[in-house]
Protein backbone atom coordinates (compact mmCIF):
# COMPACT_ATOMS: atom_id res chain seq x y z
CA UNK A 1 0.00 0.00 0.00
CA UNK A 2 3.17 2.19 0.71
CA UNK A 3 2.24 5.54 2.33
CA UNK A 4 -0.87 6.07 3.74
CA UNK A 5 -3.13 9.11 3.59
CA UNK A 6 -5.97 9.32 6.54
CA UNK A 7 -8.67 11.46 7.81
CA UNK A 8 -10.97 10.78 11.31
CA UNK A 9 -14.41 10.95 11.70
CA UNK A 10 -16.83 13.84 11.65
CA UNK A 11 -18.75 14.63 14.53
CA UNK A 12 -18.56 11.05 15.75
CA UNK A 13 -19.81 9.60 11.84
CA UNK A 14 -18.28 8.71 8.78
CA UNK A 15 -18.80 10.89 6.07
CA UNK A 16 -19.91 9.10 2.96
CA UNK A 17 -17.24 9.01 0.75
CA UNK A 18 -14.62 9.06 3.06
CA UNK A 19 -12.42 6.28 1.34
CA UNK A 20 -12.80 7.88 -2.23
CA UNK A 21 -9.98 10.58 -0.51
CA UNK A 22 -8.86 8.52 2.46
CA UNK A 23 -6.58 4.77 3.21
CA UNK A 24 -6.76 5.46 6.73
CA UNK A 25 -9.41 6.18 9.67
CA UNK A 26 -8.90 7.15 13.20
CA UNK A 27 -11.85 7.96 15.50
CA UNK A 28 -11.96 11.29 16.14
CA UNK A 29 -13.38 10.60 20.07
CA UNK A 30 -15.28 7.44 19.25
CA UNK A 31 -11.98 5.61 20.66
CA UNK A 32 -11.31 7.34 24.02
CA UNK A 33 -11.62 5.82 27.12
CA UNK A 34 -13.80 8.28 28.93
CA UNK A 35 -16.04 7.78 25.23
CA UNK A 36 -16.30 4.38 25.74
CA UNK A 37 -16.26 3.57 29.46
CA UNK A 38 -18.22 6.72 30.86
CA UNK A 39 -19.16 4.35 34.09
CA UNK A 40 -16.98 1.43 35.24
CA UNK A 41 -17.58 -1.72 33.20
CA UNK A 42 -20.43 -0.10 31.24
CA UNK A 43 -18.55 -0.03 27.54
CA UNK A 44 -20.59 1.58 24.59
CA UNK A 45 -18.65 -0.05 21.73
CA UNK A 46 -21.52 1.11 18.93
CA UNK A 47 -19.21 3.96 17.42
CA UNK A 48 -16.25 2.54 17.34
CA UNK A 49 -17.95 -0.57 16.09
CA UNK A 50 -19.14 1.33 13.37
CA UNK A 51 -16.19 2.92 12.34
CA UNK A 52 -14.20 -0.10 12.44
CA UNK A 53 -16.62 -2.17 10.10
CA UNK A 54 -16.68 0.41 7.21
CA UNK A 55 -12.66 0.17 7.60
CA UNK A 56 -12.75 -3.70 6.90
CA UNK A 57 -15.73 -3.21 4.60
CA UNK A 58 -13.36 -0.56 2.36
CA UNK A 59 -9.78 -1.89 3.04
CA UNK A 60 -8.67 1.02 4.70
CA UNK A 61 -6.22 0.94 7.79
CA UNK A 62 -8.32 1.49 11.51
CA UNK A 63 -6.10 3.41 13.87
CA UNK A 64 -6.85 3.72 17.42
CA UNK A 65 -6.98 7.08 19.33
CA UNK A 66 -6.17 6.14 22.50
CA UNK A 67 -5.08 4.20 25.50
CA UNK A 68 -3.82 6.25 27.78
CA UNK A 69 -4.19 9.79 28.10
CA UNK A 70 -4.53 12.59 30.59
CA UNK A 71 -7.46 13.88 28.87
CA UNK A 72 -10.89 12.88 28.21
CA UNK A 73 -10.63 9.98 30.77
CA UNK A 74 -13.18 8.88 32.82
CA UNK A 75 -14.09 10.19 35.85
CA UNK A 76 -14.32 7.31 38.05
CA UNK A 77 -10.62 5.61 37.56
CA UNK A 78 -9.38 8.54 39.54
CA UNK A 79 -11.34 7.52 42.57
CA UNK A 80 -9.81 3.45 42.13
CA UNK A 81 -7.27 2.01 44.17
CA UNK A 82 -3.51 1.66 42.61
CA UNK A 83 -4.17 -1.73 41.85
CA UNK A 84 -7.90 -1.34 41.08
CA UNK A 85 -6.74 1.38 38.70
CA UNK A 86 -3.99 -1.21 36.76
CA UNK A 87 -6.75 -4.02 36.43
CA UNK A 88 -8.85 -1.32 35.13
CA UNK A 89 -5.98 0.18 32.30
CA UNK A 90 -5.09 -3.30 31.45
CA UNK A 91 -8.96 -4.20 31.20
CA UNK A 92 -9.68 -1.67 28.47
CA UNK A 93 -6.81 -2.76 26.51
CA UNK A 94 -7.43 -6.23 26.22
CA UNK A 95 -11.47 -5.74 25.18
CA UNK A 96 -10.07 -3.06 22.70
CA UNK A 97 -7.71 -5.75 21.34
CA UNK A 98 -10.11 -8.49 21.43
CA UNK A 99 -12.70 -6.82 19.83
CA UNK A 100 -10.99 -5.03 17.15
CA UNK A 101 -7.78 -7.74 16.22
CA UNK A 102 -7.08 -6.07 12.84
CA UNK A 103 -6.52 -2.46 14.62
CA UNK A 104 -2.59 -1.73 12.53
CA UNK A 105 -1.76 1.18 14.82
CA UNK A 106 -2.67 2.11 18.10
CA UNK A 107 -1.84 5.75 19.95
CA UNK A 108 -0.95 4.43 22.96
CA UNK A 109 0.02 6.95 25.11
CA UNK A 110 -0.63 10.44 24.19
CA UNK A 111 0.59 13.82 25.29
CA UNK A 112 2.80 12.96 28.43
CA UNK A 113 3.93 15.64 30.95
CA UNK A 114 4.10 18.34 31.27
CA UNK A 115 1.20 18.36 28.60
CA UNK A 116 -1.06 15.63 30.44
CA UNK A 117 -0.83 13.72 33.03
CA UNK A 118 -3.44 10.59 34.02
CA UNK A 119 -5.01 10.34 37.00
CA UNK A 120 -4.27 7.02 37.45
CA UNK A 121 -0.71 7.28 36.77
CA UNK A 122 0.70 6.12 39.99
CA UNK A 123 -1.61 3.39 39.76
CA UNK A 124 -0.38 2.38 36.67
CA UNK A 125 3.58 2.37 37.83
CA UNK A 126 4.23 6.45 38.43
CA UNK A 127 7.80 7.20 37.96
CA UNK A 128 9.89 4.31 38.84
CA UNK A 129 13.12 3.04 38.08
CA UNK A 130 12.99 4.59 34.75
CA UNK A 131 10.99 8.15 35.41
CA UNK A 132 8.65 7.13 33.38
CA UNK A 133 7.21 3.12 34.50
CA UNK A 134 3.82 3.79 33.87
CA UNK A 135 4.35 4.52 30.28
CA UNK A 136 6.61 1.95 29.97
CA UNK A 137 4.14 -0.42 31.59
CA UNK A 138 1.05 0.72 29.07
CA UNK A 139 3.22 -0.22 26.32
CA UNK A 140 4.17 -3.40 27.63
CA UNK A 141 0.59 -4.40 27.90
CA UNK A 142 -0.50 -2.69 24.95
CA UNK A 143 1.96 -5.35 22.86
CA UNK A 144 0.64 -8.20 25.28
CA UNK A 145 -2.95 -7.66 24.14
CA UNK A 146 -2.51 -5.96 20.72
CA UNK A 147 1.02 -7.62 19.64
CA UNK A 148 0.02 -7.29 15.93
CA UNK A 149 -0.39 -3.54 16.08
CA UNK A 150 2.16 -0.93 15.63
CA UNK A 151 2.31 0.82 18.89
CA UNK A 152 2.89 4.97 18.84
CA UNK A 153 4.20 7.29 21.83
CA UNK A 154 2.13 10.59 20.46
CA UNK A 155 2.46 13.82 21.14
CA UNK A 156 1.96 17.78 20.16
CA UNK A 157 4.70 20.53 19.59
CA UNK A 158 7.38 18.14 19.20
CA UNK A 159 8.39 18.81 15.16
CA UNK A 160 7.70 22.88 16.40
CA UNK A 161 9.04 24.03 19.24
CA UNK A 162 12.58 23.49 20.80
CA UNK A 163 11.60 22.62 24.22
CA UNK A 164 8.57 20.63 23.34
CA UNK A 165 10.74 18.81 20.61
CA UNK A 166 13.51 17.90 23.43
CA UNK A 167 11.35 17.11 26.14
CA UNK A 168 9.70 14.30 23.69
CA UNK A 169 13.43 13.37 22.44
CA UNK A 170 13.94 12.97 26.56
CA UNK A 171 10.97 10.93 27.37
CA UNK A 172 10.95 8.77 24.10
CA UNK A 173 14.80 8.16 25.08
CA UNK A 174 14.11 7.30 28.34
CA UNK A 175 11.04 4.19 28.00
CA UNK A 176 12.60 3.25 24.60
CA UNK A 177 16.09 2.14 27.17
CA UNK A 178 13.79 0.75 29.65
CA UNK A 179 12.47 -2.02 27.08
CA UNK A 180 9.29 0.05 25.89
CA UNK A 181 7.85 -1.42 22.71
CA UNK A 182 7.51 1.63 21.05
CA UNK A 183 7.31 1.00 17.45
CA UNK A 184 6.73 4.40 16.19
CA UNK A 185 6.60 8.24 17.25
CA UNK A 186 3.69 10.67 16.63
CA UNK A 187 3.82 14.15 15.43
CA UNK A 188 0.37 15.47 16.13
CA UNK A 189 1.68 18.45 13.97
CA UNK A 190 -1.20 20.83 14.80
CA UNK A 191 0.97 24.01 14.77
CA UNK A 192 3.44 23.08 12.03
CA UNK A 193 1.88 25.15 9.61
CA UNK A 194 2.88 28.03 11.29
CA UNK A 195 6.51 26.60 11.29
CA UNK A 196 9.03 26.92 8.53
CA UNK A 197 9.13 23.79 6.68
CA UNK A 198 12.67 23.12 7.25
CA UNK A 199 12.92 23.48 10.48
CA UNK A 200 10.00 21.04 10.98
CA UNK A 201 11.66 18.45 8.63
CA UNK A 202 14.57 18.87 10.96
CA UNK A 203 12.81 18.26 14.19
CA UNK A 204 12.21 14.88 12.14
CA UNK A 205 15.21 14.13 11.49
CA UNK A 206 16.07 14.33 15.02
CA UNK A 207 13.02 12.15 15.89
CA UNK A 208 13.88 9.49 13.00
CA UNK A 209 17.42 8.95 15.08
CA UNK A 210 15.82 6.97 17.39
CA UNK A 211 15.72 4.53 15.14
CA UNK A 212 11.85 4.80 14.95
CA UNK A 213 9.43 5.54 11.91
CA UNK A 214 7.70 9.02 12.91
CA UNK A 215 3.93 9.17 11.72
CA UNK A 216 2.27 12.84 11.30
CA UNK A 217 -0.86 12.27 13.25
CA UNK A 218 -3.09 14.75 13.30
CA UNK A 219 -2.29 17.50 10.78
CA UNK A 220 -4.13 20.67 10.08
CA UNK A 221 -3.84 23.89 8.56
CA UNK A 222 -5.59 26.53 10.20
CA UNK A 223 -5.87 29.18 7.55
CA UNK A 224 -8.74 30.97 6.56
CA UNK A 225 -7.73 32.33 3.19
CA UNK A 226 -7.52 29.19 0.20
CA UNK A 227 -4.51 30.65 -1.43
CA UNK A 228 -2.35 30.71 1.73
CA UNK A 229 -3.76 27.25 3.14
CA UNK A 230 -2.73 25.68 -0.51
CA UNK A 231 0.73 26.68 -0.15
CA UNK A 232 1.61 25.37 2.95
CA UNK A 233 -0.13 22.27 2.07
CA UNK A 234 2.13 21.84 -1.29
CA UNK A 235 5.42 22.59 0.45
CA UNK A 236 4.84 21.04 4.17
CA UNK A 237 2.62 17.83 2.79
CA UNK A 238 5.09 17.02 -0.22
CA UNK A 239 7.95 17.54 2.75
CA UNK A 240 5.70 14.61 4.73
CA UNK A 241 5.56 12.31 1.68
CA UNK A 242 8.71 12.53 0.69
CA UNK A 243 10.62 12.22 3.81
CA UNK A 244 11.83 8.70 4.57
CA UNK A 245 11.21 8.24 8.31
CA UNK A 246 7.69 9.29 7.86
CA UNK A 247 5.29 6.26 6.67
CA UNK A 248 2.24 7.64 6.90
CA UNK A 249 0.11 11.15 7.61
CA UNK A 250 -3.03 11.84 9.13
CA UNK A 251 -5.16 15.13 9.10
CA UNK A 252 -7.41 15.60 11.33
CA UNK A 253 -10.41 16.75 9.97
CA UNK A 254 -11.77 18.12 6.55
CA UNK A 255 -14.98 19.42 6.54
CA UNK A 256 -15.73 22.73 6.53
CA UNK A 257 -17.42 24.08 9.77
CA UNK A 258 -16.76 20.16 11.41
CA UNK A 259 -13.49 20.14 12.53
CA UNK A 260 -11.76 20.79 15.75
CA UNK A 261 -9.34 24.13 15.02
CA UNK A 262 -10.67 26.90 13.44
CA UNK A 263 -10.37 27.71 9.32
CA UNK A 264 -8.73 23.53 8.74
CA UNK A 265 -11.49 22.38 6.83
CA UNK A 266 -10.72 21.24 3.00
CA UNK A 267 -13.94 20.15 1.77
CA UNK A 268 -17.41 22.24 2.18
CA UNK A 269 -20.36 20.12 3.16
CA UNK A 270 -22.04 20.30 -0.46
CA UNK A 271 -18.64 19.10 -1.48
CA UNK A 272 -16.68 21.90 -3.07
CA UNK A 273 -13.06 21.30 -2.55
CA UNK A 274 -10.64 24.32 -1.06
CA UNK A 275 -7.69 24.92 -3.50
CA UNK A 276 -5.63 22.80 -0.52
CA UNK A 277 -7.58 19.88 -0.89
CA UNK A 278 -7.83 19.63 -4.58
CA UNK A 279 -3.82 19.68 -4.90
CA UNK A 280 -4.03 17.02 -2.16
CA UNK A 281 -6.20 14.81 -4.56
CA UNK A 282 -4.21 15.68 -7.34
CA UNK A 283 -1.00 14.98 -5.82
CA UNK A 284 -1.98 11.70 -4.61
CA UNK A 285 -4.26 10.98 -7.92
CA UNK A 286 -7.53 10.24 -5.89
CA UNK A 287 -9.67 12.15 -8.04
Amino acid sequence: MGKFVGNITTNGNVRDGFAKYWNQITPENEGKWGSVERSRGNRDWSALDRIYKYAQDNNIIFKHHVFVWGAQQPDWVGRLSGGEQQAAVRDWMKAFCERYPETKYIDVVNEPPPHTTPSYKNGIGGDGASGWDWIVNSFKWAREFCPDAVLILNDYNNIEYENDHNNFMRIARAVIGAGAPVDALGAQAHDAYKINTNTVKGYIDKMASLGKPVYITEYDIGIADDNQQKRVMEEQFTMFWNHPSVPGITLWGYIVGATWRDNTGLQHPDGRLRPAMQWLMDFLERN
